[in-house]
């Protein structure tokens, strides 16, 4: 919500000023090598070796054609290689200088290299990964490509004008470079290619620890390798220090990699080094020494050509503050107006973020309303229905309490009157059985009687035998 309307506004400037610019991809870890940028090496195969975390891979498209692929630190916040074809040049000399927002956001919704004062406030985090042009005004370096414009045509120059294909490098340095990798291209390789569509370019950079205002590290070395590869194969690299413009030095690709991190293979099969023509390495050689020593005593021998060079230089002297101060000058401008620009947007933001946070909080209390009458209207029928069964269960209560209380009332009178007629039959019942137990009685008590009457005699007798046999004497048995 906070970026749809100036990214709408970015998009249709960039189709109003830029009409068939294309993305300049982050290659995902999912995809393999450079993605569709893979053409721009041999076999198709990356250079290897390159694997720390802060190395991105990037397809540099345009037309939604890819025109190179870049290997890009973000540590070092410069490209570490641009991977390219020789394309026969064009005399389009128009600067447009790109950023990748993808680079610093990579969940951002924009897939294209654009200006980098058409994203600011909509790309998060922008400048944390990758060089911006803040970071080179002021300073006493220039945004040097590793793919020089000059190599590429009108379609493919657009392409190379962007900050993940550039690295800080003094005027002077940076004129020097493109133009002795432009005739090192043009006159030596080039010409010894049989396939021209077979010709690939490695252009990189060697970071140091000399940083543009602590961000953006300055190259200690330069760099160029070449593979043709056709029938009659070969390979070559070239190396310019920092601290000499006009060095350049030719070596064999494997010597290249050895300046580079361990474990860096720059071309599959080092482009067939081992077996390349010998005819083929010394007639290059020979092309790129000549144009190594034209360049060290100059292009011409005539006088004409070094005063007009001397006199370059003075005129370059002398307009160089003139430059810097209209560098500045509009450094400033361009501030001022993003930060007009930033504080509007923030303004319209603001009002627009309390207007809809009002119309929010009003939404929320209408529907809360709505939800309370509804839940109030929803629980009068409820509340009648409990109503309505709570008295029928009432009514049912009161009935059982009448029930059981005349139950209970008309117990009592039927109880007596049923005992009372059966006193009768229990009455007469029972004569029966007492006569027959007063008979038993009056049977036992006589028995007992005589029974006592026997025993009593029993006992005189005894008594009277025992007195007699203690006290009369014993006779004789007839006696």
């Amino acid at each position: 919500r906070e970026w749809t309307m100036k990214t709408s506004i970015v998009f249709l400037l960039c189709i109003s000023v830029f009409p068939g610019f294309s993305q300049g991809r982050v290659v995902g870890e999912d995809e393999t090598g450079f993605a569709e940028c893979n053409i721009f090496f041999p076999g198709q195969v990356p250079p290897e070796g390159f694997t720390e975390p802060f190395h991105v891979k990037i397809c540099q498209q345009y037309n939604k054609e890819p025109r190179f692929a870049t290997l890009y630190s973000t540590k070092d916040k410069i490209p570490l290689y641009s991977a390219f074809k020789y394309t026969k040049p064009s005399q389009n000399k128009e600067e447009n200088w790109l950023v990748e927002p993808q680079i610093d956001d990579p969940e951002n919704d924009l897939h294209e290299m654009v200006h980098e004062a058409d994203i600011v406030g909509t790309v998060a985090n922008l400048g944390a990964n990758q060089a911006l042009t803040s970071d080179y005004v002021g300073s006493s370096y220039e945004r040097g490509q590793l793919n020089p414009s000059l190599l590429n045509k009108e379609d493919f120059q657009m392409a190379t004008y962007t900050l993940t294909n550039a690295v800080p490098l003094s005027p002077s340095l940076s004129k020097s470079w493109h133009r002795d990798i432009g005739r090192v291209v043009e006159q030596a390789l080039v010409p010894h290619c049989s396939k021209k569509d077979h010709l690939y370019l490695l252009a990189g950079a060697i970071p140091s620890s000399v940083r543009v205002k602590g961000k953006v590290s300055v190259p200690e070395t330069l760099w160029l390798a070449a593979c043709c590869d056709a029938p009659e194969g070969w390979s070559l690299g070239l190396v310019k220090k920092m601290n000499d413009e006009n060095s350049l030095a030719d070596l064999t690709v494997g010597e290249l990699e050895k300046q580079l991190l361990a474990g860096v293979h720059l071309f599959k099969g080092n482009c067939g080094e081992d077996k390349q023509s010998q005819e083929k390495t010394e007639a290059i050689l020979q092309a790129v020494s000549q144009i190594r020593s034209g360049e060290q005593v100059g292009t011409s021998d005539s006088q004409e050509a070094k005063d007009s060079g001397l006199v370059r230089k003075v005129a370059g002297i002398i307009a160089t503050p003139f430059i810097k101060l209209l560098e500045l000058l509009i450094y400033v401008f361009v501030e001022l107006v993003k930060f007009v620009f930033y504080f509007l947007w923030l303004v319209i933001k603001r009002v627009g973020g309390t207007v809809l946070d009002g119309v929010y909080s009003l939404w929320n209390g209408v529907v809360s309303y709505l939800k309370a009458i509804s839940m109030v209207l929803i629980s009068i029928p409820y509340d009648v229905g409990r109503v309505i069964v709570n008295i029928f269960l009432g009514f049912l209560q009161i009935v059982q309490d009448v029930a059981s209380l005349t139950y209970r009332i008309l117990c009592i009178p039927v109880g007596f009157f049923l005992h009372l007629a059966a006193f009768p039959y229990h009455s007469i019942c029972a004569i029966p059985s007492v006569l027959k137990d007063m008979a038993t009685g009056i049977g036992g008590t006589f028995s007992l009687v005589i029974d006592a009457t026997a025993a009593l005699l029993h006992g005189f007798y005894y008594l009277a035998g025992h007195i007699v046999k203690r006290f009369v004497p014993k006779g004789s048995s007839d006696d």
